[in-house]
């Protein structure tokens, strides 16, 4: 079971997790009840704060694995569990999880698990970091539109459900990780979101190709393609570091 739910301000102390139980160890409020997630803490006990945002599987045994390796860099890392426990098996399954949590419900959950994050005392920076992969690339993109508090947004393929959001009050810097045989999101497609940051947000996006398809940074899955998710992982670190460790500590 999940541990029981710790106040924002308490200190932030992963419970154990049995063998079978989903990928969650700490619960919060959030969008007017209870959120479950997945918490990380670096060898130092502190540090910057950032959101892993999982794929259209769940919060799957490699979101939980990508959590650790940002805690292991440092970081306070939270990725919370937007389908509440349940995984998907396949892509017919994964496309219908997807399909039944509304985008401004998801971006809901994620303000939430940002006040959580922040209320934490092992948080030394006073905005986040959001990492996301496919479906949660695009909820990096929708999270930083309307909340200002996230500071460097980093979409992995991000699939953005319907239209670009108004990025009219995004405060992030934006580096984002694409392939180049990415049929889920074109490399064309690109331009109109840099042109919507650009415009909306005079915000220039770093949004980089590289020889590789979708979900190339899953390698729990045959799309794994190693030398651009090391590419892509170190410039996300280098990223992650100078834009938190700029932001003044609380």
């Amino acid at each position: 079971m999940p541990a029981s739910e710790p106040s924002p301000s308490a200190s932030a102390v992963p419970a154990p997790r049995p063998a079978g139980d989903p990928q969650q160890n700490v619960s919060f409020p959030s969008a007017g009840g209870t959120a479950h997630g997945y918490l990380a803490l670096p060898p130092a006990g502190r540090g910057p704060g950032v959101l892993v945002i999982q794929e259209w599987w769940g919060l799957t045994a490699h979101i939980a694995d990508v959590t650790r390796r940002l805690a292991a860099e440092g970081f306070v890392a939270l990725a919370p569990d937007l389908y509440g426990g349940a995984v998907a098996h396949d892509a017919a399954e994964a496309g219908r999880m997807m399909g039944a949590l509304p985008v401004d419900r998801g971006v809901e959950l994620l303000s939430g698990a940002v006040d959580y994050l922040l209320g934490l005392p092992e948080v030394t920076s006073s905005s986040v970091g959001s990492v996301g992969f496919c479906m949660g690339g695009g909820f990096v993109l929708q999270l930083a539109a309307t909340d200002p508090r996230v500071s460097a947004a980093v979409p992995f393929y991000g699939v953005v459900q319907g239209e670009l959001p108004d990025f009219s009050g995004a405060r992030a810097e934006v580096l984002g990780h694409y392939g180049e045989q990415d049929g889920s999101v074109p490399p064309e497609s690109l331009d109109a979101l840099r042109a919507a940051l650009e415009k909306q947000a005079g915000i220039t996006a770093d949004l980089r190709l590289y020889p590789a398809g979708h979900a190339f940074f899953n390698d729990h899955r045959e799309t794994y393609h190693a030398e651009a998710a090391a590419q892509a992982w170190q410039s996300t670190l280098r990223f992650l570091h100078g834009r938190l460790e700029e932001a003044p500590a609380r």
